[in-house]
């Protein structure tokens, strides 16, 4: 096969992967937003709608600690096709069965969904480099960024509207389908690039190779530690957008909400453009980069944002947020990507394990700060974390560069 034809053929894979993610994306959200409103709607219980999110938490934290071996054993397009029609199929139920059978289910299905998303993530990402070509690969990230992105808005839009005008079976019959959509995308993907299969090791053996990867590119694991930080950053301003839209307007705050979360989403798309422009042709210095000052902009835009009583400044803050997010997540998964076949599927379960961890850990350790602080406080707290990490990293590359220039130039 040519060089032009394979390239040709990862264009093609590039975009059934985009399109895959933004769809799936748009039914993971669609789906969060609609089973929560249900769990509380069956259970009439904040303390069940509590349990459900944390059984979905787990399903993602239990993803990351096996997806190295199952996906070392079950790798390639029909496992991918097979986790989506497993999502299709754990919510068959909800259309089938009596309300007041479902209950029980709930939480079960919930592990299964939070498994099968997460599983999802970390193959997609892992295996991406044998799908499309190196040349193609920050350009796909952003794109699938930003699909992601426009999923998660419009996942959360039009649930309400599903609701509203069909009912719940609406809802699911439409996740139903998206995840149906998402598998029949994947199926046709064709790898291109051969890469190192590695042994079927035991999971220490697979994190003790990790461990020895990671200290030989200190700056990588530095981009980890931020990014579990940032994931308590997260987990406040997700906590906290229904109380500064309170604070905002009290008689709109729904409405408050959904614009602030679409025009974040609108920033987050546009980061993820201007990274694919910015990373072309770079090397990993350059996503190492992109990642800090993503964070920056990122973190401090939530902090200004929280700050203010007005929405039109909100709006515009919140813009500088979401640039950041985008540039942020591009740099991260494409400095991922760029590790050797053998690491690189053990990072990407390192990765979903911190971020859902870190996000579930977050959620239950910023709700009461919310009780006694005002929702500006509690953001700069925890995405001050972050932001303090990024300082020292930044000291630390300072310093290790002056000696390295020291050391040349006796």
């Amino acid at each position: 096969m040519s060089h032009d034809q394979q390239l040709n053929l990862s264009t093609r894979n590039a975009r059934l992967i985009i399109f895959a993610r933004g769809v799936s994306d748009f039914g993971a959200f669609l789906n969060m937003v609609a089973l929560s409103t249900y769990v509380y709607w069956l259970s009439q219980s904040v303390v069940f709608v509590s349990i459900f999110l944390a059984c979905r938490v787990t399903g993602g934290i239990v993803a990351s600690l096996f997806g190295i071996p199952f996906f070392r054993r079950f790798a390639g397009r029909g496992t991918l096709a097979g986790l989506d029609l497993a999502r299709a199929l754990l919510l068959t139920p909800l259309l089938v069965l009596l309300p007041a059978h479902q209950l029980t289910l709930l939480p079960f299905i919930a592990f299964g969904i939070g498994l099968c998303n997460s599983l999802f993530a970390i193959g997609l990402n892992s295996q991406l480099p044998t799908w499309v070509a190196l040349e193609q690969r920050v350009n796909t990230n952003a794109w699938i960024t930003s699909a992601a992105a426009t999923g998660a808005v419009f996942g959360s839009l039009l649930s309400g509207l599903l609701i509203a005008t069909g009912g719940f079976e609406a809802v699911f019959a439409v996740n139903i389908g998206t995840y149906v959509i998402a598998a029949c995308l994947v199926l046709p993907l064709r790898a291109l690039f051969s890469v190192a299969v590695a042994a079927h090791r035991g999971l220490a053996a697979e994190w003790h190779e990790l461990t020895k990867g990671l200290r030989g590119a200190p700056v990588l694991a530095a981009m980890l530690l931020i990014s579990m930080l940032d994931t308590l950053g997260s987990a406040a301003h997700n906590v906290g957008w229904p109380v500064l839209s309170q604070y905002i307007s009290p008689d709109t705050a729904k409405t408050v909400m959904g614009y602030l979360l679409a025009v974040w989403a609108c920033g987050k798309f546009v980061g993820a453009r201007i990274a694919s422009a910015v990373l072309k042709g770079r090397g990993t210095q350059g996503m190492e980069r992109l990642f800090m000052l993503g964070v920056a902009l990122m973190s401090s835009g939530f902090i200004l944002t929280f700050q203010q009583t007005e929405l039109w400044l909100a709006l515009l803050l919140v813009v500088w947020a979401g640039l950041g997010d985008g540039l942020s997540e591009v740099a991260l998964i494409s400095r991922a990507q760029s590790e050797p076949d053998s690491l690189r599927l053990p990072l990407f379960s390192l990765l979903t394990l911190i971020q859902m961890a870190g996000f579930g850990v977050g959620m239950l350790v910023v709700g009461p700060f919310y009780v006694t602080w005002t929702p500006a406080q509690v953001i700069v707290l925890f995405h001050g974390l972050p932001l303090t990490a990024l300082l020292v990293m930044t000291i630390w590359l300072g310093r290790n560069a002056y000696r390295g220039v020291r050391s040349t130039n006796p």
